[in-house]
């Protein structure tokens, strides 16, 4: 198995890059989302949960998520997590996630955890004009999350810019590979699908 991690801002393209990169790779592929391991809050109101800053590293269950992501290196399958964006709260899923060829984990914060780092065989950081990934995280909050231009407006202002330029840009230092132009990077989705076929023969073949 080769499991690859994708960091960069709200709005960079990570969801859409590691779709094509499972899609081109041409082998058995799992995606997990950071974004459903925030941790819950069941004994706060909505009101409270609204108030949390949800672009900091330690929102997320990162314990949790290193062990799904070891379970499925050792060969054992996990449940996968959702999360509920409306409600601020972590949603019950039956889904089963099964070890694969390759296993993908993108997120803001992927680069966090050491533990998990020293596992990834590939980071990617995908490296994007903020202000690009501010138009592309309001379009995405409206559409799929059901937010208003003055919420997002706000959360930007006050927690995604502050959170991106304390951790999140400096994560580009850990990548191996920096991906300009966000997700939609044809070229270099097909390069990096190349090189994991190569990898995976190799890997095959040993």
């Amino acid at each position: 198995m080769i499991f690859i991690g994708i960091c960069g801002a709200s709005g960079s393209g990570k969801t859409t890059l590691a779709k094509a990169l499972c899609r081109e790779v041409g082998a058995s592929s799992a995606l997990i989302n950071q974004d459903c391991y925030y941790l819950d809050h069941p004994n706060m109101t909505f009101e409270e949960r609204t108030k949390l800053n949800y672009d900091e590293p330690y929102i997320f269950d990162h314990d949790l998520l290193y062990n799904d992501v070891r379970l499925l290196l050792a060969g054992q399958e996990v449940t996968r997590k959702a999360y509920d964006f409306t409600q601020h709260r972590r949603m019950e899923c039956h889904e089963i996630i099964r070890p694969a060829d390759v296993l993908v984990v993108e997120g803001i914060h992927a680069f966090f955890d050491e533990r998990l780092t020293d596992l990834m065989f590939l980071k990617l950081y995908i490296n994007v004009d903020p202000d690009i990934c501010l138009l592309r995280r309001i379009k995405r909050d409206i559409r799929d999350r059901g937010r208003q231009i003055e919420n997002i407006s706000e959360q930007y202002l006050t927690t995604v810019r502050p959170m991106y330029e304390k951790y999140i840009r400096n994560y580009v230092h850990d990548a191996d590979v920096i991906v300009t132009r966000g997700g939609k990077n044809a070229r270099i989705v097909d390069i990096l699908a190349g090189y994991l076929r190569d990898e995976l023969n190799k890997q095959n073949e040993a």
